[in-house]
């Protein structure tokens, strides 16, 4: 899913969605327990992720997957910037506005793990491919942490950015049953 798509909200299944601004980070080439000091040699490129997060759905499942894994969550976008265009993906301004508020400003600078971390631990476990992508953490200013919590509503248009890289731009829409059974978007 990419800019200008619908993040789609089924009220019956979860009323917490959070966003989570992250830099996303894409394999070009096959990488098996890389060394940290080699891991960026391994990036084809970056681009904008929003890890959309059904809060709720987490917290009843005790895991992530079903709330993270939500048709139309994690859009990308807009472009795929190449590695040489990004020469230290570990200085780089993120943020997210809903409505055209900034909720989250931060930087990779402040990540946990930087880019090279990631990489060479995630490649010590399984081998990354072409093509992987890899989603690097998201700074402080989720909605779910805020005081007092938000959560994204129907209505809402919901701005991802990485410096260098661009805006990920989505609405965000809910799902409304109709007389059939199917699901229709609606604002």
């Amino acid at each position: 899913m990419g800019s200008g798509e619908a993040v789609v909200i089924d009220p019956e299944l979860t009323q917490r969605v959070d966003w989570e601004t992250e830099l996303a980070v894409i394999i070009g080439t096959e990488a098996r327990q890389v060394s940290e000091a080699d891991a960026l040699r391994y990036v084809f490129g970056y681009t904008v992720a929003n890890d959309i997060s059904a809060r709720d759905l987490q917290e009843r499942d005790g895991q992530w997957l079903r709330g993270k894994g939500l048709d139309t969550f994690c859009p990308f976008g807009p472009v795929l910037v190449t590695a040489d265009e990004i020469p230290d993906p570990q200085r780089l301004r993120i943020r997210t506005r809903v409505n055209g508020e900034t909720v989250q400003d931060g930087s990779t600078a402040d990540m946990v793990f930087g880019v090279p971390a990631l990489i060479a631990y995630l490649s010590r476990f399984f081998t990354l491919r072409p093509g992987d992508v890899v989603l690097t953490g998201t700074p402080a200013g989720s909605g779910d942490y805020m005081r007092p919590p938000r959560a994204l509503r129907p209505g809402d248009l919901l701005e991802s950015e990485v410096e260098g890289i661009g805006r990920l731009t989505n609405p965000v829409r809910s799902t409304v049953p109709d007389g059939a059974g199917e699901c229709v978007a609606v604002s």
